[in-house]
């Protein structure tokens, strides 16, 4: 790619679905060879209104915004502990403060699917994840944020009528991604603790008052020992791992 304006001309495009672990397994193993990692940030996501399933069988939204977190950031890992300062951003959303942890139906396979409700479970795991990882691998510092309801094509395609009511107070993508960004790249940031859910460049709470969404420490261990499962099952039929 052409160098940007700060003539720095290592910038490198690596397309990678997400939702496929194999393909995810065999994007990091090559990765892990050819470059070093000193930041990784957990971006890309989805809300698939209707339930979908991917090629492996799995629902769309826990394969992008659970399990693809899962397996992207722990297969890349051992690359960020090498460095001195790493750090691990994952964006999740406000709305994970009405789920509690649910693990009993993680492809959202019972009941009526609501695919605004399985994205809000799927942005609670992702707050659970990125606490755990903050306890297991102390030097590395491990965030998760809410960057606020900001005007973007996924905010128009999934949620059109939540579009419509709220888009003249919506914030912008500049705005949504100040604290990706600030969490990345800022001194300050890396003096908080680890594990903790930010919003404007400020720790907050990821629960409501009084509200009754908080997990038993078993729940949260046996996110990690399932979603560890699902990615040995794929890494271990994933070519070229």
């Amino acid at each position: 790619m052409e160098p940007d304006r700060l003539g720095r001309g290592n910038i490198f495009l690596h397309v990678v679905d997400i939702s496929n672990p194999k393909e995810i397994w065999k994007f990091a193993e090559k990765f892990k060879n050819e470059h070093k990692l000193n930041v990784l940030i957990n971006n890309a996501g989805c809300m698939v209104n209707n339930r979908e399933l991917t090629e492996d069988g799995l629902e769309k939204n826990f394969a992008t915004n659970t399990l693809g977190t899962y397996i992207l950031t722990t297969a890349l890992l051992p690359l960020l502990e090498k460095e001195a300062d790493a750090r691990v951003i994952t964006v999740s959303s406000g709305g994970m403060l009405v789920q509690k942890l649910n693990i009993s139906d993680l492809q959202s396979g019972n009941g009526t699917f609501d695919g605004t409700m399985v994205y809000a479970q799927n942005k609670r795991q992702q707050v659970v994840l990125t606490e755990q990882w903050a306890k297991a691998h102390r030097n590395i510092h491990f965030s998760v944020m809410h960057p606020g309801w900001a005007d973007t094509p996924a905010v128009r395609s999934s949620m059109p009528d939540f579009y419509q009511k709220m888009k003249n107070t919506l914030r912008t993508e500049a705005q949504g991604a100040d604290t990706v960004v600030w969490l990345a790249v800022s001194s300050e940031a890396i003096k908080l603790p680890s594990g903790l859910f930010f919003q404007d460049r400020q720790p907050v709470p990821t629960h409501l008052p009084l509200a009754s969404t908080h997990s038993p420490p078993e729940d949260e261990e046996k996110l990690m020992e399932v979603l560890e499962e699902f990615s040995q099952k794929f890494k271990s039929t994933s070519p070229g791992t």
